[in-house]
C-alpha cells in the first residue's frame, strides 16, 4: 500500500478496519446526549459542557443484522469518511444546513449553509476536532434589526462589508480545539470555540451564545473537586468602534481569565465557585497594555490580585448550585455578583452598581416514566447595568454578544422546554417569557444595553429591574425533526416560531415557518 496516493491508503484502510482490533471512539457531550451524566446514579461534574467521553455508540453491529448497502450505512448510520485504526479514529462530514421559510412579516426565508467537520483521537490522551461553515441565508425581521445595530449573525459572526441589513447576508466560520489527557487527574485544551458554565439552559457566568474565541483551558480532577482555569482573548466589534477597524489597525481587542471550583459535595449536591477578570487590550488613553502576567497563576484568588496591580479591570464573582432531588429530577441555580458594597447592597435604596443575576431551574428526564420524554424548566433575573463597564473595552462581551444572557441585563425571564425522542423521531417545543426595561433613545441608558457606560446611568439610586421603556417579549417555537443519522445529527426538520414584542410605543409580532434537512450538534439562541 506504500505506493498508493495517502487518499486511496486511507480508503482501504478503513474498509478493512473492520477486522482489527479499534481504539475507543473519544468524543465531546453535547446539549443532547448529556442528559445521561444527569440520569446516573453517580454524581458527576456537569456544569462545564465540553466535556470528554468514550462514545459506545460506535458499535454499529448491536443496531441490525442486516448487511447494508455502502449508500444507506452513511446516509443513515455512519461519518461520510470513517478511518478507525487500532491506535487512532478519524471521521470526516459533510454538514448541510439548508433551509427555506416564510415569515409574516413579509419575507420569504432560506439558509445555505455547507460545512466541514473533522473529529480524531489518537489512543485516549489525544482529541482534535475542527469545523468550518460557510454561510448564505435571508433571515426574519427581528434578527435583521439585531444585525442593525450589532453588525454580526447570533452566534456566527460578522457579515461581510457589502451585505446590506434586511437582505441576502454572506458569513463564514470557523471552530476547533486540540484536546490532550495525559492522565485521569488533568486535562489541557487549547481551542478556538465557545464555553459554557452552568446546568441550564441559559448561562449568567458564561454561556455559549456568542461566537467563537480562542481560549486555553487547564482542567484538573481531585477527589470530588474539578478545578478550571481559562485564559481566552475576546474582540470588540460594537459598531462604536468600527471605524478603527476600517483604518486597517484592527477590531480591539480584550482579555479574559476565568476560574472555577466545582465541589460534589454529596452524592446529591454539587457546588461551583467562579470569577472572571475582563481587560482591555489597550487602556483608555490608547496605550497598548496587551496580557497582563499577574493574571497567568492558574490556582490565584483574581479580586485580591486585580487590586494589587492597581487596576480597574471588570470582575465577575459567581456560584453555581445543582442538586438531584429525584433520581432523574435535578434543581440548579446560579447567583453572580457583578459589584458589590455591603451597606449599599443591604440598604435597598436601588443604589445603580448593585449589579447581580440570579437563576433557578429543574431539569426532568423520562418524565411519567416516559423514556426520553424531558422538561426543563428556568427562572432568570439580572439586575440594570449588570455585565457593563464604563466602555466596551472591558465590559462582560464579545463580538457584539453578552458572554452570559443574550438580553443582556435589566430584565426578567421565564422559560419552559419540553422534548421527546422515540426511535429517530425527535419532538421539541419551547416557551420563552421576559420583561426587560429598555432605552428609548440613544440618548438613554436605563441598564439594560451592556454596550452602554455604566457612567452614564440615569440616577444614582431607586433602580429596579424593569426600570426604562417596559418591554415585553414572548417566544414560542415547536420543532418536529427525523434524524436520519445520529453521527451528524443529520435531520429533516420542520419548526414553526411565533414573536410577540410589546411595549407602550409599539407592537411587533412575527410568525415563522421553516423547513429543511440540518445536520450538526450547533446550538444557536434566536430565543431573544
Amino acid at each position: 500500500m506504500k505506493n498508493l496516493p495517502l487518499f486511496f491508503t486511507l480508503l482501504l484502510t478503513a474498509i478493512s478496519a473492520g477486522a482489527q482490533e479499534k481504539t475507543p471512539v473519544i468524543a465531546p457531550f453535547n446539549h443532547l446526549n448529556i442528559r445521561q451524566l444527569y440520569i446516573d446514579t453517580i454524581n458527576h461534574h456537569t456544569a462545564l459542557k465540553s466535556i470528554l467521553h468514550v462514545d459506545s455508540t460506535y458499535d454499529f453491529a448491536s443496531e441490525d443484522s442486516i448487511k447494508r448497502t455502502w449508500i444507506h450505512r452513511k446516509l443513515f448510520k455512519e461519518h461520510l469518511f470513517e478511518f478507525r485504526e487500532k491506535d487512532f479514529n478519524v471521521f470526516i462530514d459533510f454538514l448541510p444546513d439548508f433551509q427555506i421559510g416564510k415569515s409574516s412579516r413579509n419575507k420569504n426565508l432560506w439558509l445555505n449553509t455547507r460545512g466541514v467537520k473533522v473529529q480524531a483521537n489518537i489512543g485516549t490522551k489525544f482529541y482534535f476536532e475542527s469545523s468550518f461553515y460557510e454561510n448564505q441565508g435571508l433571515f426574519p425581521a427581528y434578527i435583521d434589526t439585531f444585525v442593525r445595530y450589532h453588525r454580526v449573525i447570533p452566534g456566527q459572526g460578522m457579515i461581510k462589508n457589502n451585505d446590506v441589513v434586511g437582505k441576502r447576508y454572506d458569513f463564514a466560520y470557523v471552530n476547533s480545539f486540540l484536546s490532550y489527557t495525559p492522565s485521569k487527574y488533568v486535562n489541557f485544551t487549547l481551542g478556538y470555540g465557545t464555553n459554557f458554565f452552568g446546568d441550564g439552559y441559559r448561562s449568567l457566568i458564561l454561556s455559549d451564545i456568542g461566537f467563537s474565541y480562542p481560549y486555553f483551558r487547564i482542567t484538573g480532577k481531585l477527589g470530588q473537586f474539578q478545578y478550571t482555569s481559562m485564559w481566552t482573548q475576546f474582540m470588540d466589534t460594537h459598531e462604536r468602534t468600527f471605524s478603527q477597524a476600517y483604518q486597517g489597525i484592527g477590531y480591539p481587542k480584550k482579555w479574559g481569565v476565568f476560574h472555577f471550583l466545582d465541589w460534589n459535595a454529596s452524592k446529591k449536591l454539587t457546588i461551583g465557585l467562579f470569577d472572571a477578570i475582563i481587560w482591555g487590550d489597550i487602556d483608555t488613553s490608547g496605550r497598548k497594555r496587551g496580557f497582563d502576567w499577574s493574571y497567568l497563576n492558574p490556582i490565584i484568588f483574581l479580586r485580591p490580585s486585580e487590586y494589587s496591580v492597581g487596576s480597574s479591570d471588570n470582575s465577575i464573582l459567581g456560584a453555581n448550585i445543582k442538586y438531584k432531588l429525584l433520581p432523574k429530577t435535578t434543581v440548579y441555580g446560579q447567583f453572580v455578583l457583578d459589584e458589590f458594597k455591603l451597606k449599599e447592597f443591604v440598604g435597598g435604596n436601588g443604589w445603580w452598581a448593585n449589579k447581580w443575576a440570579a437563576q433557578a431551574g429543574f431539569r426532568s428526564f423520562d418524565l411519567f416514566k416516559v423514556r426520553q420524554l424531558d422538561l426543563q424548566a428556568e427562572y432568570n433575573i439580572v439586575r440594570p447595568y449588570t455585565y457593563s463597564f464604563r466602555n466596551n473595552l472591558a465590559n462582560y462581551a464579545h463580538y457584539g454578544q453578552s458572554l452570559a444572557h443574550p438580553l443582556g441585563a435589566n430584565f426578567q425571564e421565564i422559560l419552559g422546554i419540553a422534548s421527546y425522542t422515540f426511535k429517530r423521531w425527535y419532538f421539541r417545543g419551547q416557551l420563552n417569557y421576559s420583561q426587560q426595561g429598555i432605552d428609548q433613545n440613544a440618548t438613554e441608558n436605563w441598564g439594560g444595553d451592556i454596550f452602554k457606560s455604566y457612567d452614564t446611568h440615569m440616577q444614582d439610586y431607586s433602580n429596579k429591574i424593569g426600570q426604562g421603556l417596559k418591554n415585553n417579549l414572548l417566544y414560542t417555537q415547536g420543532t418536529i425533526a427525523f434524524i436520519l443519522n445520529p453521527k451528524y445529527h443529520l435531520r429533516i426538520e420542520a419548526s414553526v416560531a411565533a414573536r410577540q414584542q410589546k411595549n407602550i410605543l409599539y407592537s411587533r409580532n412575527e410568525y415563522i415557518f421553516s423547513f429543511g434537512l440540518r445536520s450538526t450538534f450547533r446550538q444557536f439562541y434566536y430565543d431573544f
